[in-house]
């Protein structure tokens, strides 16, 4: 099936190097959030699909461990090549899933950096030596796990593609990467860069589908030794349930988020309202890490409201292929009626100053609700729409219990010019990422990336996410004639 009068898009499943269709022959429908319209029909995997792709992961796994860090590399490196001559079908592919605005696309070349990246970072992965113990030397050595799983989201699905893949592949393990149903093509059209860069068979498998029985399948499959997820929290409790329950496969986990914004009447406030409105905005609220609530001191608020509202009202709703859009619809309508349903709340709970729903498709107006109580559901639960409440605090100890008063704990920002409070706040904000006079989607390529508390286990970035792949092995060797260091 065609788009937009391109070439076909392919949609079947691409398990020990080759493109089939599903066994059972279903599929899913792909839906361009901005018209509604069937833009490819996706082959679903069953369980299966799932047992053969992990079978030819597995069986491909010796041959890929022994391949060396330079042998594994070069594949590495030509599949970073063709991303970015593959950007303009990537970009298309990954508007038409996902309604994110064509202007804002720069995954291929972020991809391509990752890839190259982890070409050659498998030589980073080191162990120790020791001859502490009389007669002993004993060493601890890294080495991959065998198959990992890997299940990404839907708002960047080809980013969250390659910085789980390539590190995988990097340490050695073999991949069955499951896209999600609401944004596969580009993981597909990946599986095609894969292809051509000559990939042995079965060290990359990639299937869509949805959760139950695709993702449940590969959560709970005992020849699966590892498994990395980015998703919601409760589905993230779902795969380490799946995963206790069979084999205790090690679980990595980049869950949600409700970041909170601490803005100072010492800070540059057009900088503040200026970021902070575009970190709730990006991707129509789709971020994990997007700023969803904001505390501003009460002295400089209204200041503070006036400059946030004045750029938060400049959108451009409109079709995301146009390079003039600015902001797209949420990606699906489940997505939008849940963020309708929180207008409610927020209406019922608190004072709606700005936007609301745009009642066209699936947008929503970039939101502003004020006044809104600490335990309402909109300061508590993650919307994943462009959405935020802005409340205001007196003293920096009210500051940090307001921000730490959530089960998430994501990304955190302050906004100062004072340096002693900046550290104050950045130890006591309890967040995996704490941003001073910046905020997300502000992070640096070598910083550790994760949450604390109910937005995840483990860490991703470059220097990172291969610790995600790899267990640590003991080996020690006695000395001959010499019983020192026996229990």
């Amino acid at each position: 099936m065609a788009a937009k009068g391109s070439e076909p898009i392919e949609t079947r499943l691409f398990i020990n190097n080759e493109f089939r269709e599903s066994s059972s022959k279903k599929t899913f429908d792909v839906v361009y959030p901005y018209t509604q319209e069937v833009i490819a029909q996706v082959h679903e995997a069953d369980v299966n699909d799932v047992n053969d792709a992990v079978a030819a992961a597995r069986a491909a796994f010796p041959a890929w461990r022994d391949l060396g860090v330079d042998g594994r590399g070069a594949y590495l490196r030509k599949v970073s090549e063709l991303f970015i001559d593959a950007n303009d079908e990537l970009a298309r592919l990954e508007t038409l899933c996902t309604g994110r605005p064509i202007s804002q696309f720069i995954d291929a070349k972020l991809s391509s950096d990752t890839w190259r990246s982890f070409a050659d970072a498998g030589w980073n992965v080191q162990g120790t030596a020791s001859t502490h113990t009389p007669g002993l030397l004993s060493l601890t050595v890294k080495e991959p796990y065998g198959v990992a799983a890997m299940i990404i989201p839907w708002n960047f699905p080809l980013i969250m593609f390659s910085m789980k893949m390539a590190a995988a592949l990097a340490a050695g393990n073999t991949v069955v990467l499951k896209s999600s149903e609401k944004a596969p093509l580009t993981s597909i059209a990946a599986a095609k860069l894969i292809q051509k860069a000559g990939f042995p068979p079965g060290v990359v498998n990639i299937i869509a589908g949805h959760g139950n029985p695709t993702g449940a399948a590969l959560a709970e499959h005992m020849d699966v030794r590892c498994i990395s997820f980015t998703g919601s929290s409760l589905t993230g409790q779902k795969i380490q349930a799946a995963a206790a329950k069979s084999n205790m496969k090690h679980v990595h986990t980049e869950l949600g988020g409700k970041s909170p914004a601490v803005v100072f009447e010492d800070a540059d406030l057009e900088s503040a309202a200026a970021q902070t409105q575009f970190s709730i905005r990006f991707n129509s609220g789709q971020v994990c890490v997007a700023n969803s609530r904001i505390y501003v001191q009460e002295s400089v608020a209204e200041k503070f409201k006036a400059l946030f509202r004045e750029q938060f009202e400049q959108y451009a709703l409109g079709d995301p292929l146009d390079p003039a859009t600015q902001q797209g619809p949420q990606i699906d309508v489940l997505q939008y009626k849940r963020v309708q349903e929180y207008l409610g709340v927020g209406e019922k709970d608190g004072e709606l100053t700005v936007g609301g729903d745009a009642k066209d498709g699936y947008f929503v107006k970039p939101t502003i609700f004020e006044k809104v109580p600490e335990d309402s559901r909109v300061m508590r639960e993650e919307i994943f729409g462009p959405v935020v409440a802005i409340n205001t605090f007196k003293t920096e100890e009210e500051a940090i219990q307001k921000a730490n008063d959530t089960e998430f704990g994501l990304y955190a920002s302050v906004f100062t010019k004072d340096l002693d409070r900046a550290i104050r706040l950045s130890k006591a904000l309890e967040a995996g990422t704490v941003g001073v006079n910046c905020t997300s989607p502000t992070n640096a390529k070598d910083a550790a990336f994760g949450g604390y508390k109910m937005s995840g286990t483990g860490r991703e970035g470059l220097l990172y996410s291969i610790d995600n792949f790899v267990q640590t092995k003991s080996i020690i060797i006695k000395a001959a004639g010499n019983s020192a260091g026996l229990f």
